[in-house]
Formats: C-alpha cells, sequence, structure tokens
C-alpha cells in the first residue's frame, strides 16, 4: 500500500475522532495506508489569525518538523487547517529563504480531504449510500481560501440514495471564523441564526460540512435551540455504506 500522512486537526482529534475513523476507512477501502504522525499538535491557525506571529511560527516550524520526517501526502480534512499549512506557512517565513523553502515543500504535498480524493485519485464514487436527504454548507476557508466547492460536491452527488438539496445563502459564513466568534460574538451570533434559519428552510434533517469548526458552531446552535437537524463531516457520509 502507498501511505498517506493524515493531519488530524486539533478539533477532529479532540471532538470528532470518529471523522478521522471515517477517513482512515475511505482510504483503506481505495488501497491506501494511513499513517498518524503522533507528535502532530495545532497548524497555529488561531494564533495566527489573532496576530501572534511568533506563537503561530514556532507551532508552524514543529509541525514542518513533524512531517518532513513522514513520507506521503498530507492529507487535511479542514479547509481552515488546509489554508493554514498552504498559505500561512509560506507567509509566516516569506523573509526566510530556508524556512519558505521548508514551508513551501510541506505546502506543496498538502492536500485538502475531498481535494485529494476528486482531484489527485480521481474518485467522485466511493460507494456510500444515505437513504435520505442531506443540504451542504461550504466553509470560508475551503471556498474562498483555496477555492474548493466542486470537488465535495461532486462526492455527494455520488451518494447512493441521497437527495441533494441547495442551502439558500449558503455562500455565507455560519460565524464560526476561528477568533471572529470570540471577538464578535454579537456578528457570530446573528450569523449562525441566519445560517439555522435557512437550514430549516431546506427541511433537511442532515448538514454536511467539510470542517469541524462550522460543524460544531453550527451544531451547537441547533442544540441550544433545541433543534433537531445534525451536522456531519463529509468524510461520515462518503464512509456510510448503510443507508443512514
Amino acid at each position: 500500500m502507498n501511505t498517506i500522512q493524515l493531519f488530524i486537526t486539533c478539533l477532529v482529534d479532540t471532538f470528532h475522532p470518529e471523522t478521522g475513523e471515517a477517513i482512515v476507512r475511505i482510504f483503506n477501502r481505495l488501497g491506501l495506508d494511513v499513517a498518524f504522525p503522533a507528535d502532530q499538535t495545532c497548524c497555529g491557525q488561531p494564533a495566527f489569525n489573532a496576530g501572534l506571529r511568533a506563537d503561530a511560527r514556532s507551532m508552524a516550524e514543529h509541525t514542518i518538523r513533524v512531517f518532513e520526517a513522514a513520507l506521503g501526502d498530507v492529507i487535511v480534512p479542514s479547509g481552515s487547517c488546509a489554508h493554514m499549512l498552504k498559505h500561512g506557512y509560506p507567509e509566516l517565513f516569506r523573509n526566510e529563504p530556508g524556512g519558505l523553502l521548508r514551508a513551501g515543500a510541506l505546502a506543496a504535498r498538502s492536500f485538502e480531504f475531498t481535494e485529494y480524493l476528486v482531484d489527485v485519485l480521481g474518485v467522485t464514487d466511493l460507494g456510500a449510500r444515505w437513504d435520505g436527504v442531506l443540504t451542504y454548507h461550504p466553509s470560508c476557508h475551503l471556498l474562498r481560501g483555496l477555492g474548493i466547492d466542486r470537488q465535495p460536491r461532486a462526492l455527494l452527488a455520488n451518494v447512493h440514495g441521497a437527495t441533494i438539496l441547495d442551502l439558500p445563502h449558503e455562500e455565507e459564513c455560519c460565524g464560526f471564523g476561528g477568533v471572529f466568534s470570540v471577538e464578535h460574538p454579537e456578528l457570530s451570533a446573528e450569523f449562525l441564526k441566519r445560517k439555522i434559519a435557512n437550514l430549516e428552510s431546506t427541511e433537511s434533517p442532515v448538514l454536511v460540512v467539510a470542517d469541524t469548526g462550522c460543524r460544531m458552531h453550527i451544531a451547537g446552535g441547533l442544540h441550544r435551540q433545541k433543534k433537531n437537524q445534525r451536522v456531519l463531516h463529509i468524510a461520515e457520509v462518503l464512509a456510510n455504506r448503510e443507508g443512514r
């Protein structure tokens, strides 16, 4: 088996390990072995976005060292973390030729999960099954930061038994935005309220996302409002073969 490296991300590792397990099942079915460098930590994106560049740089240096010792492409199940590896790291080291070279090397072998399936492996039908209605929320970093939109939609379109409904005003932010939700809680809450209202208008029982930050933010809002809709990472839908 060829080996890929899974950059699990903090939120998946801590709150939704089932997403990582689904990713491993998917790649194993495709004949790929998945390695998990145990020394990986936060990519540094929260510190980077908060302007704490020294802290972000320290975490970036650690991440680069960890994955330099691990052979294979690096797969990231999060648009925001993938954006950090591909664009944030080169920015952090832009004035240091040696560091920039190393950051660029990691960026070149780093891929967001759906991007890797569709654009690198050429796979859109994973034999997944979901008997019911799904709708999809494109996260900000994935859509605008990485320009990835066609790939998750192509994968969802090939989920057998699923009816995919468009989410009204889908490109609007859910209100998470990492430190944005902490620094601007009132705006964050308003964005979230609108996102949940748009989800309810579809009557879809499941919202699919490709970023765990959005998943937790929207799911938290649904829980507080005592709503029954679920939010799932796209990997969990694509790994499913039992209908629900």
